[in-house]
C-alpha cells in the first residue's frame, strides 16, 4: 500500500463535478482524447489492473496519483461503464476524432460523383453503426437481427436523402447548396440509427436506479430521453465540421494561390475537419449527463410501473430514478 489513507483517491467520485456543463466538458475531453485510441490492450488491462488493486489497497509500492489517474482515464475510455467489458477501438469515443476527420472530408469533398456518395455515406453509417453498438446501453440486449435492420435502415435512409437531393433541387441549386447535401443525409441517418440499433431499449426499457444504485425497475420513458438526448449530441458534433467546411472550401476555391494547388484540398478538409471535432465530440457528450434522471412519478403515469409494489420491495420511494443514457 502507498500513501497515507486520507490522501488516497476515491475512484467512484466523479474526476470533476458531473452536474455542471464545464464538469462535464473536462470530463468528456479527458477520456475522449485521441491518443488514448492508440493504447495497446495489454496497456488497457494493466491499467484495470491497477485500479483494481488499488481498490483494494495492494497496489505496487511508490505508486503515484498521478498514475492512477492515467490509469483511470484509460480504462474509462476503454470499457463499458456497464459491462466493464473492454470495447472495440472504432466504437469508442476516443477514435471519434480520426474516424469522424476522415469520413466527413470525404462526404464534404466527393459530393458531386454518386457513387462516390454511395460510398462516403455507406462508410460513414458503417462507421456510426459500430459508434451507437458500443456506446449503447449495455444492459438492454440487441439481437443480430435488430443490428442488421438498424444497419441497413440508416444506411438505406441516407442514401435516399442524398441521391434524392443530389438528383433533385440540390441538382438545380448553387454549388454551395450542393456541399451541404451530406449533412442532410448524417442528420436523417443518424435519427433512424440510433433509435434502430438501441431498439431493445424503446422495446423492453432500461434498468433505473435510485441515488444509491439500486434497481428500481425498467422505464420505456427512460430509454426515448436517453436516445433522443444521444441523437441530439451525436448531430451537434457533425454540424461544425459539415455546415463550416463547405463554406471554407467553397471560399478558398475561388482563390487563384489554391486553385494552382490542387493537392492542398484533401489534407486541409481532414485537418480542419478534425480541429473542429475535438472541440465538438467533448462538447457534444457533455451537453446531457450521462447518468440522467427521471422523475420516478414518470414511471407510473408512463411506464404504468406498481409504484406500490416498488416502495414495499425496497421500503422508499426515491422522487428520481438514474440511468445510463449511452453516448
Amino acid at each position: 500500500m502507498s500513501g497515507d489513507s486520507s490522501d488516497r483517491i476515491n475512484l467512484d467520485a466523479p474526476v470533476w463535478d458531473q452536474n455542471t456543463f464545464i464538469g462535464r466538458l473536462k470530463y468528456f475531453a479527458w477520456i475522449t482524447d485521441p491518443r488514448l485510441s492508440v493504447c495497446s490492450s495489454s496497456r488497457l488491462y494493466e491499467a484495470r489492473t491497477l485500479l483494481q488493486q488499488y481498490r483494494s489497497g495492494d497496489e505496487p509500492c511508490g505508486t503515484s496519483p498521478k498514475s492512477v489517474r492515467q490509469a483511470q482515464q484509460m480504462y474509462l475510455s476503454a470499457f463499458h461503464p456497464d459491462t466493464g467489458e473492454l470495447q472495440n477501438v472504432i466504437g469508442r469515443m476516443s477514435f471519434y476524432v480520426p474516424g469522424g476527420m476522415v469520413l466527413i472530408s470525404g462526404m464534404v469533398a466527393f459530393y458531386r460523383s454518386t457513387s462516390a456518395v454511395i460510398f462516403w455515406q455507406w462508410a460513414n453509417q458503417s462507421f456510426n453503426a459500430l459508434v451507437n453498438y458500443t456506446n449503447r446501453n449495455a444492459e438492454s440486449d440487441i439481437t443480430p437481427q435488430r443490428i442488421g435492420v438498424a444497419y441497413v435502415s440508416a444506411t438505406g435512409c441516407a442514401l435516399v436523402v442524398a441521391l434524392g437531393l443530389k438528383g433533385g433541387l440540390a441538382k438545380r441549386a448553387s454549388p454551395l447548396f450542393q456541399r451541404f447535401v451530406p449533412f442532410a443525409a448524417v442528420v436523417a441517418a443518424n435519427m433512424v440509427n440510433i433509435p434502430l440499433m438501441r431498439q431493445s431499449e424503446l422495446l423492453d426499457g432500461v434498468s433505473v436506479y435510485d441515488q444509491a444504485g439500486v434497481r428500481v425497475g425498467e422505464s420505456r420513458y427512460a430509454a426515448v430521453k436517453g436516445i433522443s438526448q444521444v441523437t441530439l449530441s451525436r448531430i451537434l458534433i457533425a454540424a461544425p465540421s459539415m455546415l463550416l467546411l463547405p463554406v471554407l472550401i467553397e471560399g478558398l476555391e475561388k482563390k487563384a494561390w489554391f486553385r494552382r494547388r490542387p493537392f492542398l484540398n484533401a489534407p486541409l478538409q481532414v485537418l480542419v475537419s478534425g480541429a473542429m471535432l475535438l472541440v465538438m465530440v467533448p462538447v457534444g457528450c457533455a451537453i446531457f449527463n450521462q447518468r440522467s434522471c427521471i422523475p420516478s412519478s414518470r414511471l407510473k403515469t408512463i411506464d404504468r410501473l406498481d409504484m406500490k409494489e416498488i416502495e414495499s420491495r425496497y421500503g422508499h420511494l426515491p422522487e428520481y430514478v438514474y440511468f445510463n443514457k449511452g453516448l
